[in-house]
């Protein structure tokens, strides 16, 4: 593989990065402290990830516990997840909180299900987007006749195999999210 392909397959695997980073965001009825790393809360004025204030654990299979270091921040712990798309209200006890994760009923597994389909198709088309840009610049580079048509017709080729490759990933961990959000 040259250092052509090589660009646009360091674009495609950032793209697989990103997908395994919003799938880890779904709760699958068990209690994941990744649920929260989108969450922020205005510490001095600034938005800080949870996870730079407080410990984040599992304590059991449906329960997380957030114990803030600084015991000021509980309240504004509280009320950035409160206002997030978690989905779940904090339970408070005066020095950390803790959030149960109810089982998911069957019509809410299907509505998880349909958000993994969506996000893989979404990271699919992301995929197939850096194949149609570094195609562009094939097609550029042989207009310009800076690299003979049979090289152009090679590098082709090995943009569309890395380009199935990524998409059989993206196929196979959206199938294995889907299970899991299946499994009760």
């Amino acid at each position: 593989m040259n250092a052509f392909t090589k660009e646009y397959e360091a674009k495609m695997t950032k793209t697989i990065e990103s997908l395994q980073r919003e799938y880890q965001s779904i709760r699958a009825g068990r209690a994941n402290p990744s649920i929260l790393d989108r969450v922020s809360v205005l510490y001095y004025d600034v938005p800080t990830p949870i996870n730079q204030l407080a410990a984040v654990s599992v304590t059991e299979a449906r329960t997380l516990t957030i114990s803030p270091w600084d015991k000021t921040t509980l309240k504004a712990i509280e009320k950035a997840i409160q206002a997030s798309d978690v989905g779940i209200n904090p339970q408070n006890d005066g020095s950390c909180l803790r959030l149960l994760f109810p089982p998911l009923t069957e019509e809410r597994r299907k509505e998880l299900c349909k958000q993994v389909a969506k996000l893989g198709e979404d990271a699919k088309i992301a995929i197939r987007s850096i194949r149609r840009d570094a195609n562009d610049k094939l097609k550029a580079k042989k207009k310009s006749a800076e690299l003979p048509e049979d090289t152009i017709k090679d590098l082709e080729k090995e943009i569309q195999d890395v380009t199935d490759r990524f998409c059989k990933d993206i196929d196979s961990m959206s199938q294995t999210k889907e299970q899991e959000i299946m499994s009760i």
